[in-house]
């Protein structure tokens, strides 16, 4: 009897030890789980929904040309005291060139002026070629394909770029032309550019973007939209918490997406660490952009 009752005692201990440590490990578990479970909210930067303009374009390339050129020849030995010409600015009226027998060569406009030598021999002397060349505003032929011919006009804007520039120069179409070349199916159009700085020299090729369809419509960055599919989707944050709203996009310019429904002006909206949200997930706020 008392050795029943031992091996009795011992199997109630160590069932005791088993069901303690189960226990142990269950709770403690438990508790390791609800303390990594719960993440810091993903901090995000978040930008305001506004109305900004946008349009569509048309770009394509062209030369640039002097408003108005001309060209004076001069021989050499006819020219009194010193050749002052290259980069020299003259207005209309201004003597270019000083010449024997009390003669002069009058700029027949406003322009910057330059020199091309010619060899000699040629043209029966030693000559130079002096050019006179208005570039305030500049001259760009373009042609368009005739499929734009129905939003080609006069007055359009035009931004005018090269890859020797940092900066765009501002244009607009002076003229269209009333026929379409049958040859090339494209329609010639005039571009005047102001270059009061000099910048833009005749013969440079340039890029040309022609300006249509302006109008004001909310827009965000483009890095705050998710593109699923044929879903297009942005996080919304209302009190720190972000929604999933699914939106209509429209045009793109500058890095902005235009946005046609499922959004209001003056809601924030995720512009970096998108990757991080979810739909209902709470969020910290780093930064608002302007």
């Amino acid at each position: 009897m008392k050795i029943n009752n031992k091996i009795k005692i011992i199997v109630i201990l160590i069932l005791i030890i088993i069901f303690s440590i189960i226990a142990a490990r269950y709770f403690i578990g438990l508790h390791f789980k609800k303390k990594f479970s719960v993440r810091p909210a993903p901090g995000v930067i978040v930008k305001q929904v506004e109305e900004t303009i946008f349009f569509r374009s048309i770009e394509t390339f062209g030369t640039a040309v002097a408003k108005n050129s001309k060209t004076y020849r001069v021989k050499q030995n006819e020219i009194v005291g010193n050749l002052n010409i290259d980069g020299r600015l003259v207005k209309a009226g201004d003597i270019i060139v000083a010449l024997k027998d009390n003669q002069s060569i009058i700029a027949d406009f406003s322009g910057k002026l330059g020199k091309r030598e010619i060899a000699q021999g040629v043209l029966g002397s030693d000559s130079l070629i002096i050019t006179l060349d208005d570039i305030k505003n500049i001259v760009i032929d373009i042609k368009i394909p005739e499929n734009y011919v129905g939003v080609i006009k006069k007055d359009l804007k035009a931004e005018i770029s090269s890859s020797a520039f940092s900066r765009t120069f501002s244009g607009k179409i002076q003229s269209v032309s009333s026929r379409i070349d049958p040859s090339t199916r494209s329609i010639l159009a005039r571009i005047i550019v102001k270059n009061d700085n000099h910048k833009i020299i005749p013969g440079q090729l340039m890029t040309v973007k022609i300006i249509y369809n302006e109008e004001k419509q909310l827009g965000v960055p483009e890095s705050a939209v998710t593109i699923q599919g044929k879903t297009a989707f942005v996080y919304v944050i209302n009190n720190n918490l972000a929604e999933k709203r699914n939106i209509e996009v429209g045009k793109r310019n500058y890095g902005k997406v235009s946005v046609l429904s499922g959004i209001s002006e003056g809601e924030e909206v995720v512009v970096e660490g998108v990757s991080k949200v979810r739909n209902n997930l709470k969020v910290k706020i780093l930064k608002s952009k302007n």
